[in-house]
Formats: C-alpha cells, sequence, structure tokens
C-alpha cells in the first residue's frame, strides 16, 4: 500500500533515539547534524535536562520525537500534551491503555494549537513478549491486543501509533495510508538485540509500512555514529 511518507526519502524518516546523557546527546546532534532529520528524546534525557534539551535540538535543524509515553488521568495528559507542543516536540507519544477519553484528552491539547504535532499511541512495548504481555492480564495474543489498541487509537483522532515492525503490514492496512506508524526495536543485520524482542531490520520495517523507525544504539554506541547511520541509509 502506498502511503503518505512515500514521497519522504526513508534516511530521513530514521529517527535516531537519544536515550543518553546531556554531553553525549549534543555531542551525536552535532557529529550527525545535515545527515539525519528526526532525534528521539526519551524519559532519560527529558528529565535530567527538561524542555530546554528540545529547544536545542531544534535550533540544530532537527525535528524532535518527544516520546515521554504519558499515561495518567485525562487532564494529567492533556496538560502534560500542552505542554509537549510548546516545548518543540514535532511527535508525541501516550499510552494507548489509558484509553480512548485519555487520548482524546490529548489530541485536544494539540488541535488547540497552530502547531502541527503527531500523536502516537504506544501500543505494546517492543521489549515485551507474548509471555510477559500475558503475565499483565492481557489474555488476547500479541497481534490482536496491538490491532484493538491501535483502533482505539484511531478513534480517538489520534495521527498513528507505536509498535514493533512485526505488526507493521498488519497496522497499515488497519489504519490506511495516512497513519503514522513509528517502529523502535529496529536492529540492522547483525546488531545486538539488546532487551528488544519483537525486532525487524530497517529495510524490513519500512517495507512492512513504517511510516518512521526508531534506531538507537546501533548508531548511538557505534565507533563512528555517522559512518553507522551512512551504512543504514545505503542499506534502505
Amino acid at each position: 500500500m502506498l502511503t503518505i511518507f512515500d514521497a519522504i526519502p526513508r534516511k530521513d524518516r530514521v529517527i535516531v533515539a537519544l536515550d543518553c546523557d546531556r554531553c553525549q546527546a549534543l555531542s551525536l546532534a552535532k557529529e550527525l547534524q545535515g545527515k539525519v532529520s528526526w532525534m528521539k528524546v526519551g524519559m532519560t534525557l527529558y528529565y535530567a535536562e527538561g524542555p530546554a534539551i528540545v529547544e536545542i535540538l531544534k535550533l540544530l535543524g532537527y525535528k524532535v520525537f518527544l516520546d515521554l509515553k504519558f499515561h495518567d488521568i485525562p487532564h494529567q495528559v492533556q496538560g502534560a500534551a500542552a505542554s509537549a507542543v510548546e516545548a518543540g516536540a514535532d511527535m508525541l507519544t501516550m499510552h494507548a491503555i489509558g484509553g480512548i477519553p485519555m487520548m482524546e484528552a490529548a489530541q485536544s491539547a494539540v488541535d488547540d494549537t497552530d502547531d502541527d504535532v503527531a500523536t502516537l499511541a504506544i501500543t505494546v512495548l517492543t521489549s515485551m513478549d507474548e509471555a510477559t504481555l500475558a503475565r499483565t492480564g492481557v489474555r488476547r495474543g500479541m497481534e490482536e491486543q496491538v490491532s484493538e489498541l491501535a483502533a482505539c487509537a484511531q478513534e480517538a483522532g489520534l495521527s498513528g501509533v507505536v509498535a514493533s515492525p512485526r505488526e507493521a503490514a498488519t497496522l497499515r492496512r488497519k489504519l490506511g495510508p495516512d497513519a503514522y506508524i513509528v517502529t523502535p526495536g529496529v536492529r540492522p543485520v547483525g546488531a545486538d538485540r539488546g532487551d528488544q524482542n519483537r525486532v525487524a531490520t530497517p529495510k524490513e520495517a519500512f517495507d512492512a509500512g513504517a511510516s518512521h523507525i526508531v534506531i538507537g544504539r546501533p548508531i548511538t554506541k557505534a565507533a563512528d555514529p555517522v559512518a553507522a547511520f551512512e551504512a543504514i541509509a545505503r542499506d534502505l
């Protein structure tokens, strides 16, 4: 299925995850400037540095995926989403298991601004496998759970979802050509899986229908991050 994202080169839809401290994050951002379009700021970096780190990355020319995975009562999440937009986020996340009213509250905060910000629902974390999911009390299988939560996100009016690349093809068919489908758990051939369980290569993730892919350690822990990114870009 052709999507609205296919007009954008795949290398410009790779999001580099800065799950590190400020010093390393800024060093990586400067090294990769002009080559990478997106940076991900997650809890590790944001909780240490606050909104200022988003502003710095924006000044360096990056789009920022602010991945804080909101999960609270609707009022709190609405306020958090508004703060994320004010900080400069181009993409933000919340847990779909927070429910449709919570997701609607977040979307309403974005809709109240003139900013073009993608809102994404976390379906099931890529570190989780079937057994881990079952231990949380979920009796549905992995793909069914991801699909149901994605349907809730779509009903709430969100831009799309975060899911593993293994579910990307199913989600693309379900959500249509305009939905953001952002896939962490992406590892180049031969890379260490780390704490990820449901993984695929960058090319496999895009071929399955991902709009964007998130890659952290294979780039950020490489001896030469620029060379690591360029190798991934060539393989796409």
